[in-house]
């Protein structure tokens, strides 16, 4: 099994290149589709709209939402294409996390001119890599 520090950088690693060779701008699922290929290409297993149910007071809601890309079953990718990231997107990709009990995502935004202020790397209460100050949910 890889490590998530490994997966995390391959996942920025393909994202960067696609970032450069594409340019931003194009729908989110031109790039899901071109990330997930490039991973499985990488020997990744990489699952795409991978729906998720939750449970509420004894009731299950199925595919309550679905997660843009779900790498080696250990990492969530939540992929944007908007001018800018706000609070509300590192929000829901921690929700993501916290539902799913997965330690690790990654949010990626293609739509900003440079892929390096719209890259966040966000962590569910995982203490093996990343220091508390990266964290959206400090404590």
């Amino acid at each position: 099994m890889r490590d998530i520090d490994e997966i995390s950088g391959d996942v920025l690693a393909v994202a960067l290149r696609l970032h450069r060779d594409l340019g931003s701008g194009l729908l989110e699922s031109v790039y899901e589709t071109v990330l997930a290929t490039k991973l499985i290409e990488m020997g990744y297993k990489v699952a795409r709209q991978r729906p998720v149910n939750i449970e509420f007071e004894g009731m299950v809601f199925e595919a309550a939402f679905r997660i843009d890309l779900l790498v080696d079953e250990r990492l969530i990718v939540e992929i944007k294409s908007v001018e800018r990231l706000n609070a509300a997107h590192g929000k829901q990709l921690l929700t993501y996390l916290r539902l799913t009990k997965q330690p690790v995502g990654m949010l990626i935004n293609f739509g900003g001119a440079t892929l390096k202020e719209g890259v966040r790397r966000i962590v569910n209460e995982h203490r093996s890599s990343a220091s508390p100050r990266l964290r959206v949910n400090k404590i």
